[in-house]
């Protein structure tokens, strides 16, 4: 709750320290909600707007029943200070329902039923039309016109779908007209509430869904059988001793989609590909595991006809196919039914076609949840797709969340809260379905990892890549933080109080400008409307708490509307997130980097960003900056701890492939040429807006990418035999799990959905 409070100027007197008497009254026992007062102080001087701050403050720390007095400083400099009155009292009200996962909550929904009854006194009366509105509810504001004649059928019934207890109100407006009416006529408002169902379409829980964890031990049968005859293990593996091995992709454009399916078919010939159970990746690498996974056997056929029919998408002239005059009316009219059908359109939806011609030769039907056929024997891994939420205005750097994407689920891993894949898009309420919106095509997913676009919009992306430079002048400045423990004792999960500074009128100008997104793509939010507990901190949210807003629970993605999601590489620039929740527990990560510039960048950001979240992950990295002639392949993390995942990191260099044109097979000097492939160079070839490739320049980075890995065998059957060794080690090392007995008290699971029922009402204030 936030509330806004203008202070007219008076002589003699600061005008932060002018009293403006101001009511607010929490939940009573407020256990589940957690509740930040927000107070924006402001003056009437519509000239300078530096006297502009904004206090939060958590209702927890003060005491039931008694009259606090505190002192906000505003401007140590000018000693202005906000004072402020507390008092906190009970407020009595029914019992409600609510469901927690110890991070968000859901509470009880009501729908508001108005029907609109009118009786017309005079016959001349033009049409009007009636706005009704509920803050807070689904609907918010609809209007409902009102015939002028008194045979015209009555209205539809209006509906609001809002918080059951929070006790909404409902405005009534009539239109307003620019002379007085001479007519009198009377409308008859009949309301009717209806309880609305429990059960929620969202799925609060910080575990894997039943689906994953059915695919999982599908999934081990295939690995552990592979692992035995790779590793020419005597005995066979079971169930707990087997690893979970994951393949994590960078971006990289066209360059990382061709890589990749050489790195696969060089991993399947090896016999590595069926002991991988995840598949990840963002930007280019989508585009190829979204083509593999229109097969529902693909890791189980030769990927060489599969890179036959890559090669003829990547030689082909992107320019005179995708910008046909055929192609443009069929943009246009994909664009106006999705505008039809309920989706939010952006440029990003544009683009999502451009590709879609870029690699298929007609309209491709498939969507997400296909996939889930080429997962439902356990036959392929299963892949997992990584986008970027943000907010408006705001930098990548002071607000981002992970967003999932598999066959299965869609969802954040910061909130255990996800949808099924086939509601992606479409609107929801307080955990509820509201409005099904038809499934995207799995080409306006991509759209939503595409690191490549088109070259007009490059400096465009630039201000938002180096946004780090111009971050100083566009953030929100915390000033303080009041000091109160010497007023109030220390309470579990409260927050501390602080006093922020908004940027100014330059630099909200400023700001607009460098936050200019055309890469983004607006999504209904299927997190609207739920409330942060009191205790999301203390949850697996903290995980992933890496900016400045997760502090802040009124600006937290359950506010807002929409849904605004980039590309992952704006910000980061591997998809390992997804493959370090503690749910997954993956063993051995096979890193094929296509970034360009610095090869062990990506792995050292990652290194350096688990670190700071406490997650496992493997600290001691190679940089390219200390060790300029970079190997074609790294074991790292097998030294360290068992929490740790082994990284089996394969940077994207030329190395020995220049002499050797097979492992152990020098090249004739005839050959030489051959071994001759430029990735370095950022401005070669292979740079990110490359599209397409010449026949030598993609038969050249596809022997490159396949022998590195063949070229590596030995490295990678001996980081699996490590990981094999460590399950084995680690089963002997974990105490017999003594059943259950039946009269022990039950705990619920923290990171399973709590229900909790007969709490007090929350949400009244006044």
């Amino acid at each position: 709750m936030w509330s806004r409070k203008q202070f007219p100027g008076l002589p003699g007197i600061s005008k932060h320290q002018q009293k403006a008497p101001a009511t607010y009254q929490p939940p009573e026992e407020a256990i589940v909600l957690l509740n930040i007062l927000e107070i924006t102080v402001s003056d009437d001087d519509i000239i300078h707007d530096d006297d502009h701050e904004i206090v939060l403050f958590d209702v927890a720390k003060i005491p039931l029943g008694e009259r606090v007095f505190m002192a906000f400083p505003l401007n140590p400099q000018r000693r202005e200070e906000l004072e402020v009155e507390f008092v906190l009292e009970s407020i009595r009200g029914p019992p409600e329902t609510i469901i927690t996962n110890g991070a968000i909550v859901c509470r009880e929904v009501a729908c508001l039923e108005v029907h609109l009854d009118s009786r017309m006194k005079k016959k001349h009366f033009s049409e009007n039309e009636l706005t009704f509105t509920v803050r807070g509810s689904f609907e918010e504001t609809q209007r409902v016109s009102v015939g002028c004649d008194s045979r015209s059928p009555l209205p539809d019934p209006t509906f609001f779908h809002y918080a059951k207890y929070k006790q909404p109100s409902l405005d009534v407006v009539l239109t307003k007209k620019r002379r007085l009416p001479t007519f009198h006529r009377k409308f008859d408002l009949h309301f009717k509430v209806k309880k609305c169902r429990e059960d929620l379409d969202v799925r609060l829980g910080f575990d894997l869904c039943a689906q994953e964890q059915d695919f999982i031990c599908k999934r081990k049968k295939v690995v552990a059988a592979a692992l035995k005859d790779i590793l020419q293990l005597e005995e066979d593996l079971q169930d707990d001793e087997v690893p979970v091995v994951a393949i994590m992709t960078t971006g990289g454009g066209t360059r990382a989609l061709t890589a990749m399916y050489a790195h696969l078919l060089s991993v399947q010939e090896l016999n590595v590909l069926d002991c991988v159970s995840y598949i990840t990746g963002l930007s280019g690498t989508t585009w190829t595991m979204s083509n593999l996974y229109e097969d529902p056997d693909w890791s189980q056929k030769d990927l060489k006809e599969t890179l036959n029919d890559a090669r003829k998408h990547v030689l082909k002239n992107k320019f005179l196919t995708c910008f046909a005059p055929d192609r443009l009316k069929y943009y246009l009219k994909e664009l106006c039914q999705r505008k039809q059908e309920g989706h939010q359109t952006c440029f990003t939806d544009l683009w999502g076609l451009i590709i879609e011609t870029m690699l298929h030769e007609k309209e491709d039907s498939h969507k997400l949840t296909d996939q889930q056929q080429a997962l439902n024997q356990g036959q392929n891994p299963l892949p997992i797709y990584l986008s970027l939420n943000v907010k408006d205005k705001i930098s990548d750097q002071d607000f981002r969340e992970w967003v999932e994407f598999t066959p299965y689920e869609v969802g954040f891993p910061k909130y255990g809260a996800f949808i099924r894949a086939e509601d992606f898009g479409s609107e929801f309420f307080m955990g509820r379905l509201m409005k099904k919106i038809p499934e995207s095509r799995i080409c306006f997913l991509e759209e939503k990892e595409a690191q490549v676009l088109p070259n007009i919009l490059k400096q465009i992306m630039i201000a938002q890549i180096n946004l780090n430079i111009m971050r100083p002048y566009t953030r929100t400045v915390i000033l303080s933080s009041a000091d109160d423990e010497t007023l109030f004792p220390a309470r579990p999960n409260e927050l501390d109080t602080r006093v922020v500074c908004p940027t100014d009128s330059f630099s909200d100008i400023f700001r607009d400008v460098a936050m200019l997104r055309p890469a983004a793509s607006e999504i209904h939010n299927f997190l609207k409307g739920l409330q942060m507990n009191n205790n999301y901190l203390e949850s697996e949210f903290s995980k992933w708490k890496d900016c400045e807003l997760d502090s802040q629970p009124n600006h937290l993605t359950a506010a807002t509307d929409y849904l605004i999601l980039i590309d992952t590489a704006f910000a980061f620039a591997t998809s390992y997130p997804p493959l370090m929740r503690p749910e997954r527990k993956v063993d051995v990560v096979l890193h094929f980097n296509y970034s360009s510039g610095s090869q062990t960048g990506p792995l050292k950001e990652a290194s350096q960003y688990f670190a700071k979240q406490g997650i496992p992950f493997p600290t001691k990295v190679p940089d390219d900056q200390e060790t300029p002639h970079l190997k074609e392949c790294y074991i790292v993390g097998d030294k360290e701890s068992p929490e740790t995942p082994i990284v089996i990191f394969f940077p994207l260099v030329n190395d020995t492939f220049r002499d050797y044109k097979a492992p152990g097979v020098k090249r004739s000097p005839s050959e030489m040429a051959e071994g001759d492939v430029d990735v370095a160079n950022t401005c070669g070839p292979y740079y990110i807006n490359n599209l397409s490739y010449s026949e030598e320049d993609f038969d050249k980075l596809v022997n490159l990418s396949y022998y590195n890995v063949q070229n590596n065998k030995d490295l990678i059957l001996q980081a699996l035999h490590t990981a094999v060794e460590r399950k084995k080690q680690h089963k002997k090392e974990q105490p017999l799990q003594k059943p259950p007995s039946g009269d022990g008290m039950c705990v619920p699971d923290r990171e399973g959905t709590q229900h909790l029922a007969n709490c007090p009402a929350l949400g009244n204030t006044k």
